[in-house]
Parts: C-alpha cells; sequence; structure tokens
C-alpha cells in the first residue's frame, strides 16, 4: 500500500458546521485500485496466500463490494486467480448498480464474477471449493472484508500509524470514527487500543447489521481471538467496543438523505469523495453528532476514510434524484 497515509485538515466543512476541527485519515489513498480500507488487511492476507502457495483466491461480499474490488487488483498485481462470490443483498433497482462502479473495475482486473442470491452464497461456495479440489488448484479462502484474524492486523497498524501522525502535528486523537460492517477494521483498531495503550476513543458507525448487537459481538469475539491467537502480546487497556446504529438508515447499501447531502457538501468544500455505503454514511454520523453538541468538548475529531468512492456511479440515480 502506499503509506503512510495523509492526515489532513477538513476546514472548510469544519468552519461550515462548526465543533471540533475535523481531520481526515485519508485511507482512500492506500493505492490499490482507488484505494481503501481493504488494502491494510490484503497486504497480510495475500503474504498468508502466498505462504501457502496458492494460485486461486475465493472472497466474499455484496454486489459492489470494496474489498471484492480491491482483492481483484491485489490478485492480478500478484498473478493470482481471483472468484468473486458477490450476493445480491441490497434493494438497489436501478441497473448502473450491477454494471457500473465496483463490478466495472472487477471485470476489468480480469475477476470471476459469481453474482447469486443471498441464501444461495452457501451453495456457490461449496461447488466452487469442490470444483478447485478436483482440479488440483491450491485456493485461499478471504473472508468478507478481509475480517480475519490477520487481515484486521491491517488497522491495529492503522492506529499506531494514526497516532503517530497526531503527536507529530499537535493533533487530539481523543475521537476516532469511522465506518463498521464486517468487523475487521473496528477490531484491529480496538486491539491496537488495547495493546498499544492509547487513549482514544473509538466510534464504530454500523451501516451493516440489523441489530447493532451482532456487530459488537463480532468486533469482541476478534479482538478477543487475536489476544489468544498471539499469547506473547499483553492487554494493557480492556477491550472499549462503541457502536452507534442511529445512521443505518433503511439497510446496507441503501444510502439515507443525510448521506447524500454530506457527500455532496463534502465534495464541494474539500474536494473528497465518499461513498454513500460506507465512508458517506460515517461522514454524515459525524457531522450530525456535530451538530448535536455531542463532540463539543472536543478540539478535534479524526475521521478515518474507508474508501468506497469507486461505487459512485452505480449509485448515480441516488443523486439524481
Amino acid at each position: 500500500m502506499h503509506g503512510p497515509t495523509p492526515l489532513e485538515p477538513m476546514d472548510r466543512l469544519s468552519e461550515e458546521i462548526g465543533g471540533p476541527r475535523i481531520w481526515l485519515k485519508r485511507d482512500d489513498c492506500t493505492g490499490l485500485a482507488t484505494g481503501g480500507n481493504k488494502t491494510r488487511k490484503l497486504e497480510f492476507l495475500m503474504a498468508e496466500a502466498i505462504e501457502q502457495n496458492a494460485d486461486t483466491v475465493v472472497t466474499y461480499g455484496a454486489v459492489q463490494s470494496n474489498h471484492a474490488r480491491q482483492t481483484a487488483a491485489a490478485c492480478a498485481k500478484l498473478g493470482l486467480s481471483c472468484h468473486l462470490v458477490l450476493s445480491e443483498r441490497v434493494r438497489w433497482p436501478h441497473p448502473s448498480y450491477v454494471r457500473q462502479g465496483n463490478v466495472q473495475l472487477d471485470k476489468l482486473f480480469g475477476a470471476h464474477l459469481h453474482i447469486c442470491p443471498v441464501d444461495d452464497v452457501a451453495t456457490q461456495r461449496a461447488r466452487l471449493l469442490q470444483r478447485f479440489a478436483d482440479a488440483g488448484r491450491q485456493v485461499f479462502e478471504i473472508p468478507a472484508g478481509g475480517s480475519s484474524l490477520r487481515g484486521a492486523l491491517g488497522y491495529s497498524q492503522c492506529l499506531q500509524e494514526l497516532v503517530s501522525q497526531c503527536d507529530a502535528q499537535g493533533i487530539a486523537h481523543d475521537m476516532i470514527v469511522h465506518a463498521s460492517a464486517s468487523a475487521g477494521t473496528q477490531a484491529g483498531l480496538v486491539f491496537g487500543r488495547s495493546l498499544l495503550d492509547v487513549d482514544c476513543h473509538i466510534l464504530g458507525i454500523n451501516v451493516f447489521h440489523p441489530d447493532p448487537q451482532t456487530l459488537k459481538g463480532r468486533i469482541r469475539q476478534l479482538a478477543e481471538d487475536m489476544f489468544n491467537a498471539w499469547p506473547a502480546v499483553t492487554a494493557l487497556q480492556p477491550l472499549q467496543i462503541d457502536v452507534n446504529h442511529a445512521y443505518l438508515g433503511d439497510g446496507y447499501g441503501l444510502p439515507t438523505q443525510a448521506c447524500i447531502e454530506a457527500i455532496t457538501m463534502a465534495a464541494q468544500l474539500e474536494g473528497v469523495l465518499f461513498d454513500p455505503v460506507y465512508s458517506g454514511k460515517a461522514l454524515a454520523a459525524m457531522i450530525d453528532q456535530i451538530n448535536l453538541g455531542n463532540f463539543s468538548h472536543l478540539n478535534d475529531v479524526v475521521l478515518v476514510h474507508t474508501g468506497g468512492s469507486a461505487s459512485l456511479s452505480a449509485y448515480v440515480d441516488a443523486f439524481e434524484a
């Protein structure tokens, strides 16, 4: 990946809404296939695939998965065959959704797409793995979002990088906000916070789970499993898991009006693109929390931009409406 990714102020947005100074951790600039948070995870995961002499990678996500796009690009770079099992879990009725955005890029990177209903993912997976086993292929599976123990390490590393940048620039890292879905990014951050004894609050904005307790449970389980997997490391703080569920809207992949307005505001005030599935909802949440006065005690707030702008063209109808 390209790193460390920039940490830059959003001063025009900060002035527009008042409150603390907003800082953007630009993980949309990680360098792989228009960037995004999955690149940090894939650095660890693709290394594991190479260690295992894999020739084929299989991973999972929704039709417009950012993780799938970055995995396809990583496989292209390393010369591995890539198969993407993409579930039709988002009720977005416009034709652009299945032709543009990440889908177009997946195909451009040479990935094999297997698009199916959500209920058919397990069957599709079993069929693929059996086919590869019969052909003698060496398969490396990556869970949705790259959210495994090793993948999550990418965000423990990110926290260390972010704290160093804040210390060097005199920025308070008391509040770190980000979009949370498959749990790997937030688990990596909270694992890093505990391991490195960092004094900060990590706030995940739930953009995927109908029940936020499901997300909290997955984050905790993954972080605890990380400590169990590497017993030589010691927790210096208890795990701090905070998830805000107020900004999911009608469900995963369905942009809210506040999200569309936040994306437009950031584009026109800062020249920065957010996506309507992940980072845009986190941006809208942060803006609303500032407007509510919940961050009034802070001098600075850091928003981790997890990428995703490649999907914007798939949601052109949301902005035209």
